[in-house]
C-alpha cells in the first residue's frame, strides 16, 4: 500500500508546478464557496467585464484608443441595461400583478377538472380526487408563505440592489480599463515558476470568453424569438415567460424541458385543447429547435463539444456548490476540468525493485 501511495505521488505530484496548481484551485474555490456572498458584485463585475472584453478589443482594433473603448463599450452596456430596466420591468410587474389576479380563476377551474376525473375515466374515486385538491391547496400555502417570507427578506435588500446598480457598473469600468495593471498586481503573488497554471489558463481563456459572451447573447436572442409569436399570439404573460424561456438555456435540456410546463398550462387555461393552444406550442417547440441546432452551434462552436451526460452531471455538481453561478459556468468549469487533467504532468510509473 505504502509503495503504491509513494508510485502515485512520483507519477502525479512529484512536479511543483502541479502542486502549485492545485494550490490555486484549492484557494479559488475556497474564496467562492465561503466569500461568495460578500464578493458577489466583484464576482459579477469580474464576468460582466470579461464579457465585454471582446467588444473592447474590437473597437480598439479600429483605431481607437483603449480608454475611448471602455468608456463606449461601458455606456452602451450601462444604456442597454436602464432601456431593458425600464422598459421590461413594469411590463412584467403587470404582467405578474395580472396573474395573481387570474391565479383564484385558474385555482377553481383546476379544480372543477380534477373533480370531473371520477365521471371522466371511473379507475379515480371522489374521494382521491378530493384528496388531491387538499394536497394542492396545502401546497400552494406553503408556497405563498415562502414567497410572503422571500418578498419581506428582499425588500430590506432593496438597497443593496440599487447600491449594486450603481456599483458593479463602476467597477466594469475600471477593471476594463485597467486590467493590465490589475493583472500585474494579481501576479505578483504568485510563485515564479507557474507555467503549468498558465498554459491551463491559455486553454480555458478562449473558450470560456466565447461560452460566457454566446451564453449572454443566447439568453437575449431566444427571448426575443419565443416573446415575438406568444405576444402576437395573445397568450397571457408573454413577456414573463418569455424571460423564463431566455433563461432556461442556462441548464441544457433540463432547462427547456422545465419551462415547458408553465408555457403549456397557461396556454391550456387561456384557449383549452384548441387549434390556439397547439399553435402555441408548436411556435415554441421552433424557437426551442432552431435554438438547439442552429443557434447553440453557431455561437458555441469553438467551446469544447460534451457528451450531454458530463453537461448534466457538470450541472448538478456545480450547481449544488455554487448555486445559480454554477448553474451558468458548469459547462467552462468542466472544460477547466479537462484542461488540467489533459495538462497535468505525469511521470512513468516507476517498477518495484526486484527483492
Amino acid at each position: 500500500m505504502i509503495e503504491y501511495l509513494k508510485d502515485w505521488y512520483q507519477r502525479n505530484l512529484s512536479n511543483p508546478q502541479a502542486v502549485i496548481l492545485v494550490l490555486m484551485i484549492v484557494f479559488g474555490t475556497f474564496i467562492v464557496l465561503y466569500w461568495g456572498d460578500i464578493l458577489a458584485p466583484v464576482l459579477a463585475s469580474l464576468v460582466i467585464a470579461y464579457a465585454l472584453e471582446g467588444i473592447v478589443k474590437r473597437v480598439t482594433n479600429l483605431g481607437m484608443p483603449r480608454i475611448i473603448s471602455v468608456i463606449i463599450t461601458v455606456f452602451v452596456f450601462v444604456a442597454t441595461l436602464l432601456i431593458v430596466l425600464l422598459g421590461l420591468v413594469p411590463l412584467v410587474t403587470r404582467q405578474i400583478t395580472s396573474f395573481v389576479r387570474d391565479f383564484p380563476y385558474i385555482l377553481e377551474k383546476l379544480q372543477q377538472k380534477i373533480m370531473a376525473l371520477p365521471t371522466k375515466y371511473p379507475l379515480f374515486s371522489d374521494e382521491q380526487a378530493t384528496e388531491v385538491i387538499t394536497r394542492i391547496n396545502d401546497e400552494l400555502v406553503i408556497a405563498g408563505q415562502k414567497i410572503v417570507s422571500y418578498s419581506l427578506a428582499s425588500a430590506g435588500n432593496l438597497f443593496a440592489v440599487m447600491v449594486y446598480l450603481i456599483v458593479i457598473p463602476l467597477l466594469v469600468f475600471f477593471m476594463l480599463k485597467d486590467k493590465d495593471k490589475i493583472l500585474s498586481w494579481f501576479t505578483r503573488f504568485l510563485p515564479q515558476e507557474h507555467g503549468l497554471a498558465y498554459k491551463v489558463w491559455k486553454d480555458v481563456d478562449i473558450k470560456m470568453g466565447n461560452y460566457i459572451r454566446g451564453k449572454l447573447l443566447e439568453i437575449l436572442i431566444v427571448g426575443i424569438a419565443a416573446y415575438i409569436p406568444l405576444a402576437l399570439m395573445g397568450l397571457n404573460y408573454a413577456a414573463t415567460l418569455s424571460i423564463f424561456i431566455g433563461l432556461s438555456v442556462i441548464i441544457p435540456y433540463v432547462g427547456a424541458i422545465a419551462v415547458t410546463i408553465p408555457v403549456a398550462l397557461i396556454a391550456w387555461f387561456q384557449w383549452g385543447p384548441s387549434d390556439q393552444f397547439l399553435y402555441v406550442l408548436l411556435a415554441y417547440l421552433v424557437v426551442q429547435a432552431l435554438d438547439a441546432n442552429v443557434l447553440v452551434p453557431l455561437l458555441f462552436s469553438e467551446v469544447v463539444n460534451m457528451h450531454p451526460v458530463a453537461i448534466i452531471v457538470s450541472v448538478l455538481v456545480f450547481g449544488g456548490l455554487w448555486g445559480v453561478w454554477g448553474v451558468f459556468f458548469a459547462i467552462p468549469l468542466a472544460t477547466l476540468v479537462q484542461a488540467v487533467i489533459n495538462a497535468w504532468p505525469r511521470r512513468a510509473s516507476v517498477p518495484a525493485a526486484d527483492s
